[in-house]
């Protein structure tokens, strides 16, 4: 079916559901570029995690890991894991 035929009437349940949510602009821009493809979309703390090991990686003075697992509410062990990457950057 050519999309520019396509109604909001003739969406499946779960097709409508995205429809109303996000928008029948917004729907037919995902149509076109991404009919056919499946989309992740990140849980909102998920995108904040770049930023925050970044900003970890900023802070880190050469032995603050435990006050810096204490800010981020993470154990030293995942600070000392964010810290580890930062240098493969």
């Amino acid at each position: 079916m050519d999309f520019e035929k396509l109604t909001p009437e003739l969406l499946d349940s779960d097709q409508k559901e995205l429809a109303e949510i996000i928008g029948w602009e917004a729907y037919q821009k995902l149509l076109v570029n991404y009919a056919g493809c499946r989309i992740y979309i990140k849980k909102p703390e998920r995108n904040g995690k770049q930023n925050r090991d970044e900003i970890i990686c900023q802070k880190f003075d050469g032995g603050n890991y435990k006050e810096l697992a204490k800010e981020f509410r993470l154990s030293e062990s995942a600070v000392r894991k964010i810290l580890r990457n930062c240098s493969k950057k």
